[in-house]
């Protein structure tokens, strides 16, 4: 059985049992369950049917009322297949626009926390942060704009996920604030900020400093030797070559 027909089999099999206090779970388990979604948290029951708290959704989703009803397991419509598939598609977006508010709250951070601390969300690449555990954020808080990137509190940058399936969620179901929120409620769990730096080595020396200021005066040598030709080269080009740069009062670069 695939996923769609799987997610049928429970909206129409098993809404038709149990109490109505289950029907909501339906499903957010099904999608909280499938591959690729590990970085979403179940948002309560109780804030999805606050209809406060879906202020302005409505705006930015398709078909919402009935990818509303299809995640609170009381779609009653009898939808064609093309049809079911934009509402499915609706009710994913849907959910994670409402997950980018409810992660926010006291009850959303204490339960993206729960995964913090068993590294869900994956570990920092960076040698240096000793598999310090990553959060998701968004570069945006605007749909279809940026993809989820992993925040690394210990070294404070960003990294790609691994999975192709994490890398592909859209950054705005987390949002730019979620981590630094969190951090604001339980300040007491700002890891420490590393001080170990990679030095480049060799034969087991340092590199002397030198050697860098002679590659940024290298540097700086080539960028004002482009400019130069460049200008020169427009000068020509509007008839303004003849004559020296002395004539004209300009500069030369002296390496």
């Amino acid at each position: 059985m695939d996923a769609d027909d799987h997610m049928r089999y429970i909206q129409m099999d098993d809404l038709s049992t149990g109490s109505d206090s289950d029907y909501t779970k339906y499903w957010i388990d099904w999608f909280l369950n499938t591959k690729g979604n590990e970085y979403f948290c179940e948002v309560d029951e109780e804030y999805i049917l606050d209809r406060f708290n879906l202020t302005g959704l409505n705006t930015e989703v398709r078909e919402y009322q009935q990818a509303l009803d299809l995640i609170t397991d009381s779609l009653e419509d009898d939808l064609d297949d093309e049809m079911r598939e934009q509402v499915e598609k609706s009710a994913r977006h849907l959910y994670g626009l409402i997950h980018a508010r409810f992660i926010i709250t006291s009850r959303g951070l204490a339960k993206m926390l729960e995964k913090y601390k068993k590294a869900d969300f994956g570990r920092c690449p960076r040698v240096l942060c000793q598999n310090q555990p990553l959060f998701p954020v968004g570069l945006s808080d605007v749909s279809y704009t940026k993809t989820v990137k992993l925040y690394c509190p210990r070294c404070e940058d960003i990294y790609n996920p691994k999975s192709s399936r994490h890398a592909a969620i859209d950054g705005a179901y987390f949002g730019s604030s979620f981590p630094h929120m969190l951090f604001q409620v339980y300040p007491n769990l700002v890891p420490a900020k590393g001080t170990d730096r990679y030095v480049p080595r060799i034969f087991g020396f340092k590199i002397h400093e030198i050697a860098k200021q002679h590659r940024w005066q290298d540097a700086m040598r080539g960028e004002m030797e482009k400019m130069w030709r460049d200008r020169n080269a427009s000068d020509r080009q509007l008839g303004n070559g003849e004559g020296s740069d002395q004539q004209k009062g300009g500069f030369f670069w002296v390496a």
